[in-house]
């Protein structure tokens, strides 16, 4: 495996005109890289976590959100995808399951050594995926994880392994909870916080070049609003797994739904006028 290491976060807007030129150019090869990124001595900017927290809902506090690390994590995973060695396209990608443990709770003050790598090629029934695995360590302790399970669309799908194996597909989602207004700026929002500036969500002129009839949410916002939804019913070390189904287009009205069972928790996200599913995901314990 080639190990690379970053002395400072990777520029996602260089990325993002990277990825563009991918999927001009065209890319070629059916193997993920053996590659892994690794970057050290992390530190939070606290400005920085302020400004995450506010725009997916998340109180201020000293520890950080289960979902925070994601966004650190982010640049390496567009570096990889971008890499001239990388078979498919950036831009044809969709992000379609994301599954987070925290192993504790995390502190603001720690410095991280975050490390990324591409794994698990395997087929679905629309083409193939593959995982993104991330891991946060504070020393030799392990305190965060991630895998974030990415679709590329081909024809020649199979059926075999093709459904995320998500935790139930939290299926009996109660009735809404919570009715929720997202705002039409929320992609570029989140956007700016996250670093994921891909333009399916930031304008509705720009989300139609790419099939869209309107912005749409990231996915992983919506996976932290609704972690922000749950705060004060998890606990300190549980695994988070979704699956992302239909976009939100913004602006949009989505109802939030969860149900507690034991030291379980499903949750989901629906259209608040078609009951259409956006989100479906468990909370368990560790």
């Amino acid at each position: 495996m080639s190990v690379r290491e970053l002395t400072a976060t990777p520029n996602t807007a260089a990325l993002y005109s990277r990825a563009v030129l991918g999927a001009i150019t065209g890319k070629k090869g059916n193997a993920l890289p053996d590659i892994e990124l690794v970057m050290r001595n992390v530190k939070i900017d606290r400005a920085h976590l302020a400004t995450y927290n506010r725009v997916c809902g998340f109180s201020q506090r000293e520890t950080l959100p289960a979902t925070y690390p994601f966004v650190l994590a982010f640049p390496l995973h567009m570096e990889i995808i971008t890499d001239p060695a990388f078979p498919y396209a950036a831009m044809g990608l969709v992000h379609i399951q994301n599954r987070i443990t925290q192993h504790r709770p995390i502190s603001a003050a720690e410095a991280f050594t975050i490390t990324v790598k591409p794994a698990n090629l395997r087929p679905h029934d629309k083409g193939v995926q593959f995982d993104i695995l991330t891991t946060l360590t504070v020393g030799d302790e392990v305190v965060w994880d991630a895998a974030s399970t990415m679709l590329r669309r081909q024809a020649g799908g199979s059926s075999d392994g093709a459904k995320p194996a998500t935790a139930k597909n939290a299926a009996a989602t109660p009735s809404p909870v919570v009715q929720w207004t997202v705002p039409a700026d929320t992609g570029r929002r989140y956007g700016a916080a996250s670093g994921d500036r891909n333009p399916i969500h930031l304008y509705a002129f720009t989300a139609k070049l790419f099939g869209f009839p309107r912005a749409i949410a990231h996915g992983m916002w919506t996976k932290a609003r609704c972690m922000a939804a749950l705060d004060g019913r998890l606990p300190d070390a549980f695994t988070v797994d979704v699956q992302f189904k239909l976009p939100v287009l913004l602006p949009a009205k989505i109802a939030f739904q969860s149900d507690v069972k034991g030291n379980d928790i499903s949750f989901g996200v629906s259209d608040q006028k078609s009951g259409k599913p956006h989100l479906a995901g468990t909370v368990q314990a560790r």
